[in-house]
Parts: structure tokens; C-alpha cells; sequence
């Protein structure tokens, strides 16, 4: 799929995992109980703590009668050993499986029957949950996310039926998608000392290995009050989100969080590059250099060059007709069937800037590559244009207008600003500071990353596909 260079700036990741982590004493949780509003450009969220330490963000949006709420924990599978990998994920899971006052699966039931949809989903660097609901429906998801919070239990029958679930889903996004093996071996190639190397799914073999205890001895560690954010967005009132939160969140005991130990990755000394080889139609190629993390918003010439390689990726690949596009995949000798540039940006760990692409019939691989650096190098060389900032910028201004629209993708961003420990209006931050980046900035940093000795190269090489592929299914109960 080629990437989008919105996903830098919505997610980190979407998509988003990390080395030295985020304070426990994050901005937001030092505001006071009473609540405080952010900055003008995002005057309507509204921010709590409790008294155990749990935070509550709130954003009114009176359009239509319905709310999002949700619980984001500041905990993701960065956050495991080795040996459990894929642990934050399969807990995930087992949050569906029971309470002492719910059966397995009734949460999903009732949910439904008040109208709602609902699911999770789990990062490098968080893990969420989620509710959408009529707005009359707040309280009663609020009883029940708060009850699976405090108090989610299974018994051991339960996980083993959930885990071979977890594994399917292994298998189907993983095992077999050369493409998704190659980038998961690619992680775990560049990066030595860092947990993002680990994929989030987990390593089969540390799910065969996993047991329930792993899974509930994660669960007391990180689910605590003062490591999670309640986020309700649509039509609400503050004041009176704050009383249901402290009815249902704030009275769970306070714990203290978990000590973070950081987890620096040593230096690269040198190129990396492996071969992958897999049953597949077409050759591939994806290129990952080690780039600088947009750790906050505060203005360091580090945050500088983030923010000017998001850009960079986006006169790479950030519309139709962007200069990849243009001078790899059309004319003759046309080099590429597709390519794609995309900057992490954000995120709890370390970043990488990738270029990738697929060879045209009767190209390799190794020309692919060399062309994709070459755009680097023309860059480096000539810079960009005035109006090739202008056009991906007003796209940038668009899509934050657009974004508005979606009283789900609200939540979602403030979900994804707390756990990152950004303000709530980190976006129109965001935005006011890539707006001022300039050419030269651009053809800074393309002349001051893209190295060899920050860079991993990975290749498919396509094997021939040897009998019957192994038929998919699907298992009854799979959260995705």
C-alpha cells in the first residue's frame, strides 16, 4: 500500500513504540483537578485528573446526537520483554473475555444493544478501546469500560481459546504476506537494542510459549489509574463527563506506575542489508533510514529536521504526480511499478524514514534502489521548489479541516497526543510550525541523513510457488 504522509502527523502510527519512552509525568497530567482547556487553537478540550491519577480529556462537538469515548493506556508492545512478545496485544484480547460482573463476549452484546459500535487495537507505543454511541449512552459504556479496567479476569480455558485466535491473526497479516515478513525481519534488523524491534503481534514462537500469568502479570503492571486517559469527544457536556468520570474511573485505588527503563539504541556503524525470499509475484525493495523523532513541541534543531523529512516525504509521495511517481513510474524506461517515501515522525522510540518500490517487468531490484536514492541525491543537490511546499502545505491545512468532521478521529488524536505526552492541540501546533519550514530546510536534511551508516536495505527476491497454498480462515471471535 503506499504510504500517506498524513499518517507522520494523525498517528505515529499509526501506527505508531520507543526508546526512553514518555515521563510518567507527562504535561497533562500535571494540570490541576479542576480542569483547564488547551491553548486557542483547541480552546474546546477540556482536561482533568482525577484524584488516583487517571486522565480525562473532553471535546464538545454538538453536530449530532452521538459520542465517542474512549480509555488509551500508555502501554504498547514496547513495553515487553523478550520472550513475550506480543503480550500487550493478546491482552487486548482477553479485555473482551470477562469481568466478575460480565461473561465473556457480553461486553461486545451490550454495547450492541445500546446502539453502539465498538473495538481496541494495540501499538507500539499504546494500547486503546473504544465506544461509539448516542450521546444518551454515554454513562452506560462508561460503567462498563471502567469494570473491565479495574476489574477484567478470565479463566485459563478462555486465553488459550483467545491466544489460538491471536496466532490465526499471525498467520493471516503476517506469515502469509511476504511483504508484511519482510518489513517485520527489516525492524528487527535495524534496530538491536530497541523493544520496536520485537513486532506487535509477537513472535510465534512467544505465543506458542505464552501463558495466561504473562498475560494477567501485564495486565497489573501497566493497567493502573495513573497510566491511562479517559477521551470522550462529541455531544457531551464537560462538567457533566468529569461527575460520570469520577462515579466509575475515580474511584479505582491509585497504584504507582511501573519504573520505565530506557532502552537507547547504540549508534549504526555501517550499511545493513538482507535478502528476503518468499513465494511472490513481484521483487520488492524497501530502504530505512534512521532519522530524528519529533520527541515534543518544543523547538530544537532536531524537532526541526523532523519536521522538515516529514516534508521531504511529502514532495517525494505526498499527492498524485509527486516527483517518485513522476520520474520512476512513468515514461521509458519506466523503472517502477510503484513507490512510496513516509517519515515516522512521532512516536515513543526511534524513527526511520522509508523509501520502498516494486520494479517494473525487466527491472531489478538494485536499479530501483539506486533510482529512489538518486531523488534523495537531486534533492540534496537542486532542493525543492517554493510551490512544492506550497501545494503539500495546504493539503496539510485540509486534511486538520477535514479531520474535524469526524467526531471519532477527534478522540483519536487526543488519545493519540496524551499518550505521546503532547497538548491536546498538538495538531494545530503542529501545523503552524510545518508551515514554516522552508526549501533550505528541506534540502538540509536530505543532504544530512541519507547516509549509508543510518541505512537497512531489504529485498524480496521472489521464489516460486511450491504446491497448494494454505487455506485461510477465519475464527469465530477475532477482535480485527
Amino acid at each position: 500500500m503506499k504510504p500517506n504522509f498524513l499518517l507522520g502527523i494523525a498517528v505515529a502510527t499509526a501506527l505508531l513504540a520507543a526508546v526512553g519512552g514518555v515521563s510518567a509525568q507527562a504535561p497533562q497530567a500535571k494540570q490541576a483537578a479542576t480542569g483547564q482547556t488547551s491553548g486557542p487553537a483547541s480552546a474546546q478540550v477540556h482536561s482533568f485528573t482525577l484524584a488516583n491519577g487517571m486522565a480525562l480529556w473532553v471535546k464538545p462537538d454538538r453536530r449530532a446526537p452521538t459520542a465517542v469515548h474512549m480509555v488509551w493506556v500508555r502501554v504498547g508492545s514496547m513495553d515487553e520483554v523478550d520472550g513475550t512478545s506480543g503480550v500487550a496485544h493478546v491482552l487486548e484480547h482477553m479485555l473482551f473475555k470477562g469481568t466478575p460482573n460480565l461473561a465473556a463476549g457480553e461486553f461486545s452484546r451490550r454495547v450492541a444493544a445500546l446502539g453502539g459500535r465498538e473495538n481496541a487495537f494495540t501499538s507500539k507505543d499504546y494500547t486503546g478501546y473504544y465506544q461509539q454511541i448516542p450521546s444518551s449512552q454515554l454513562e452506560a459504556v462508561m460503567r462498563l469500560e471502567a469494570d473491565r479496567f479495574a476489574n477484567n479476569q478470565w479463566p485459563d480455558a478462555e486465553f488459550a481459546k483467545e491466544l489460538e485466535v491471536v496466532k490465526e491473526e499471525r498467520r493471516l497479516r503476517t506469515d502469509d504476506n511476504p511483504r508484511a515478513q519482510l518489513h517485520e525481519m527489516l525492524a528487527a534488523t535495524a534496530l538491536s537494542a530497541s523493544p520496536y524491534r520485537r513486532p506487535i503481534v509477537g513472535w510465534m514462537s512467544d505465543l506458542e510459549a505464552m501463558t495466561a500469568q504473562d498475560a494477567r502479570d501485564f495486565y497489573r503492571k501497566w493497567y493502573t489509574p495513573a497510566n491511562a486517559v479517559v477521551v470522550v469527544a462529541g455531544d457531551v457536556d464537560p462538567l457533566q463527563v468529569k461527575a460520570l468520570a469520577e462515579k466509575y474511573y475515580g474511584v479505582m485505588p491509585a497504584r504507582p506506575l511501573a519504573e520505565r527503563k530506557p532502552q537507547q539504541e547504540p549508534a549504526q556503524q555501517g550499511l545493513r542489508r538482507f535478502e528476503f525470499k518468499a513465494p511472490a509475484e513481484q521483487s520488492y525493495v524497501a530502504l530505512a533510514f534512521k532519522v530524528p523523532r519529533l520527541a515534543s513541541l518544543e523547538v530544537t534543531p532536531e524537532h526541526d529536521d523532523a519536521l522538515a523529512l516529514t516534508v521531504l516525504a511529502a514532495v517525494l509521495d505526498g499527492y498524485s504526480g509527486a516527483r517518485l511517481e513522476r520520474t520512476l513510474t512513468q515514461g521509458e524506461p519506466r523503472l517502477a511499478d510503484s513507490v512510496g517515501a513516509h517519515n515516522g515522525l512521532m512516536g515513543r522510540g526511534p524513527q526511520f524514514f522509508y523509501l520502498e518500490g516494486v520494479p517494473a517487468p525487466g527491472q531489478t531490484p538494485e536499479a530501483l534502489e539506486a533510482a529512489l536514492r538518486g531523488q534523495i541525491q537531486r534533492v540534496a543537490t537542486a532542493g525543492v521548489t517554493d510551490a512544492e511546499l506550497q501545494r503539500v502545505k495546504t493539503q496539510w491545512v485540509a486534511s486538520e479541516i477535514y479531520k474535524l468532521d469526524s467526531v471519532f478521529n477527534q478522540a483519536r488524536e487526543l488519545g493519540v497526543a496524551w499518550t505521546l505526552g503532547l497538548p491536546a492541540d498538538h495538531g494545530a501546533q503542529l501545523i503552524q510550525r510545518l508551515r514554516q519550514v522552508t526549501p533550505s530546510q528541506v534540502q538540509a536534511v536530505a543532504q544530512k541523513y541519507f547516509g549509508d551508516d543510518s541505512l537497512t536495505v531489504a529485498t524480496l527476491r521472489p521464489q516460486a510457488v511450491s504446491g497448494q497454498p494454505r487455506a485461510k480462515r477465519v475464527i469465530p471471535g477475532a477482535r480485527h
